[in-house]
């Protein structure tokens, strides 16, 4: 009996010690998930500081009389920094500085979105409207083709350089067709859908000529508009031949020739000579850190659930 208790009592000790080992190392864990947590919050604070968490902000105010820059650089997408929001978000904040002269938008883009492109055109137009002591005008460098002259086209004077890219005012939709090499690789498609036009332009399908047709009119339906917006923003300028809107594109000297632009001139010059204000301020928005980790993580997302994408190529303005 007495050896019996005495097991008992080793192995309440034994059940104690091991209790008592295991809540230590709870509580070791548990702190050192809280200084981990402390240490990740320490470096996301260091972050925000040096990499600027929502993006800069100029305060054109506190340089007096300037002439206000924003870059167009870049694919103009809903995805890149050259997307609506950012530009619009840019000459909202240019057009309301009261000491900002005049407002000039350097163009280096090959075009992109209709759409994005004709959100920043209307903005163009309406802080002309609201604010018409303050010329806005278009410098461009290398490139302003198809989105990019879109935009442009808003703008009181179009600058280039004589051996700028400038033009191709015309629309596209691109894609694959699969079928050949599916034939070939005795691969069957199976595509299952509820409404005859949902699978249209399916890459893995055989050409519809009906699917085919509408799209050549909707293509066509966005160049006329494209047409309309050049026609409106260059006026009387404006010396169209049938070449102007067949997607050509030009060098700055023969776009001056064409009315497609007003003058050589470059962002310096413009500042000094036509605004006659030299201090150049940079009120492009930059993404913070955020807007970058966001996009990542939307591509992410996009890429994990394929089946939610588009199955043809957007309609783009190049």
């Amino acid at each position: 009996m007495s050896e019996e208790n005495n097991n008992s009592w080793e192995r309440g000790v034994l059940e104690k010690l091991a209790l008592s080992a295991i809540q230590e190392q709870r509580r070791a864990r548990h702190w050192g998930i809280f200084f981990k947590v402390l240490t990740f919050g320490y470096l996301f604070f260091l972050l925000y500081l040096v990499m600027n968490w929502s993006g800069d902000k100029v305060d054109g105010s506190l340089t007096g009389k300037h002439t206000a820059l924003i870059e167009l650089t870049g694919v103009i997408s809903a995805d890149s920094n050259a997307n609506a929001d950012n530009l619009i978000g840019s000459l909202q904040d240019a057009f309301k500085d009261k000491n900002t002269a005049g407002v000039l938008l350097r163009c280096n883009s090959p075009g992109g979105s209709p759409v994005q492109a004709g959100l920043v055109n209307d903005e163009i137009r309406r802080q002309r409207t609201l604010h018409p002591d303050i010329p806005l005008y278009v410098v461009v460098e290398d490139m302003c083709a198809s989105g990019g002259y879109y935009i442009a086209a808003a703008a009181d004077k179009i600058f280039v350089n004589k051996a700028s890219i400038v033009g191709s005012i015309g629309v596209l939709m691109d894609g694959f067709g699969f079928t050949g090499t599916m034939q070939k690789l005795g691969v069957e498609r199976r595509l299952m859908t509820a409404g005859e036009n949902k699978g249209f332009m399916d890459p893995f399908s055989p050409r519809n000529p009906k699917h085919e047709e509408f799209t050549r009119n909707m293509l066509e339906d966005i160049h006329m508009q494209f047409i309309d917006v050049v026609k409106q923003g260059r006026g009387k300028r404006l010396k169209e031949t049938p070449e102007t809107f067949s997607g050509l594109f030009w060098t700055g000297d023969k776009a001056i020739q064409m009315g497609l632009a007003d003058d050589i001139g470059s962002v310096d010059s413009v500042a000094r000579d036509v605004i006659k204000a030299e201090n150049v301020v940079d009120f492009t928005t930059h993404e913070g850190l955020a807007d970058r980790l966001a996009k990542k993580f939307g591509a992410g997302v996009a890429s994990a659930f394929p089946g939610f994408g588009a199955q043809m190529g957007g309609v783009t303005l190049r």
